[in-house]
């Protein structure tokens, strides 16, 4: 299995080693990215990956290697601490410059045969809204299987995490790791993702950029053929 984590910090903190242990436990080919190390690029808003295409992103051989890698994963990772009750400005600088992959858009077949996880960790509280920022992007590629896992930590280093917090972590990732091998190769959309493709096939017939409605149209799309099959 090749799993691949994108962390939404540079720092080997609480949620790094939440992601390593669960891509350990997984087994398989693991690589990693840290953001902004590896991207940290903001979004210029031109939108020229919508109406053009994302190779005239200005952006777009820096971006390369992490999207290779999203194509090439059976399982994707991302991990965020918690910055202001949300995912880490580098996190979201990285999700936004696939926003020409939503669903609405151009979004990759491979995709709706993935799992992804997304992870956060914080002293007290924000996980839920952190892993949202994280999870609309894998539901919007067409990941089909979407884990979530919060943890307040209540230390601001892995090494000040208390043992009963730690023992609840490995139980934790246990669970997950045995959920996704589990799945592997067998995940399929569920009603809300195939309902959103639909409404989204419906825009592409009589869309407004004819960049989407012609990648849609290549794809089958817009007749009887699904990203899934």
């Amino acid at each position: 299995m090749k799993i691949l984590i994108i962390n939404g910090q540079n720092h080997h903190g609480s949620t790094y080693h939440i992601g390593k242990e669960l891509a350990d436990k997984i087994g398989g080919e693991t690589k990693e990215f840290f953001l902004p190390k590896d991207f940290g690029e903001f979004c210029l808003g031109c939108t020229n990956c919508f109406m053009k295409g994302e190779e005239y992103c200005i952006h777009y051989e820096k971006l390369k290697p992490i999207v290779d890698a999203l194509d090439d994963a059976d399982v994707i990772i991302l991990t965020s601490p918690v910055y202001v009750m949300h995912s880490t400005g580098s996190m979201k600088a990285f999700l936004d410059h696939l926003g020409y992959r939503w669903m609405v858009h151009r979004p990759e077949q491979k995709m709706f045969k993935k799992q992804g996880v997304c992870i956060s960790t914080a002293a007290g509280a924000g996980m839920k809204s952190t892993n949202k920022d994280m999870s609309d992007s894998l539901f919007n590629w067409g990941i089909s299987k979407i884990y979530k896992y919060g943890m307040a930590v209540a230390a601001t280093g892995w090494e000040d995490v208390s043992e009963k917090k730690l023992a609840k972590i490995h139980k934790k990732t246990d669970k997950l790791a045995a959920a996704i091998k589990k799945n592997h190769g067998k995940v399929k959309p569920g009603i809300k993702l195939k309902g959103w493709f639909m409404l989204c096939r419906m825009i592409q017939k009589n869309g407004f950029n004819p960049k989407d409605m012609e990648y849609w149209r290549q794809k089958g799309w817009t007749e009887g053929n699904r990203p899934w099959k």
